[in-house]
């Protein structure tokens, strides 16, 4: 589990084809305190460790996690959101995340108030229902507010803390984004299917 508070931002050092795709992420965090089998958040795609060095964790992405997320458009230099799993006594700054991405959704707008931005994001029509004004979602591993919603799209104001410590600092119009529903009204949709 984690929380959607981005703790670092990493950048990806290599990626190797074999069999699954060997990822190989430098990061600031502190690698003598990652175990071997850790989960990280990597742009908000729960991932397993598989080695580390001084600077640097590698993590493996299978097919299926290439088709169900925009990880298949990483290449060497781009930069990642990082998160490290929720420990027991840990601060939830941010809402429930599990890490497993329901789809992936473009920037359609985006609108400068201030000195926050207004971003407007596609919304599948299947995941209408699962997002709500005020409730919160998880874009490329980041817990965000939406503002408002409708058929088709939500938009969601990001502050300049939030520009300025994710690769949101670098988000552009048809950008392509990690998206995970709140996993409360997951299950909330699924006990109304149960009973009705």
């Amino acid at each position: 589990m984690f929380t959607g508070i981005i703790t670092d931002v990493g950048s990806i050092l290599s990626l190797e084809q074999s069999g699954d795709t060997k990822i190989k992420i430098k990061t600031a965090f502190e690698t003598s305190g990652i175990d071997i089998g850790a989960s990280i958040a990597c742009s908000g795609v729960c991932l397993t460790v598989t080695d580390k060095g001084d600077d640097w964790f590698a993590v493996e992405a299978s097919a299926e996690t290439l088709s169900c997320t925009n990880l298949g458009n990483w290449k060497e230099g781009s930069a990642v959101n990082l998160e490290r799993a929720l420990k027991m006594g840990d601060e939830l700054g941010g809402h429930v995340v599990t890490g497993h991405v329901d789809a992936v959704i473009s920037v359609k707008e985006m609108e400068t108030i201030g000195d926050s931005t207004k971003v407007t994001f596609s919304l599948p029509t299947d995941y209408a229902g699962f997002v709500a004004q005020k409730g919160s979602v998880t874009l490329d591993g980041i817990s965000l507010t939406v503002n408002s919603v409708g058929d088709d799209f939500f938009t969601v104001n990001l502050i300049s803390h939030t520009k300025g410590n994710t690769t949101f600092q670098g988000l552009q119009v048809g950008q392509f984004i990690n998206m995970e529903i709140d996993v409360l009204a997951r299950y909330v949709s699924r006990m109304n299917e149960v009973n009705n």
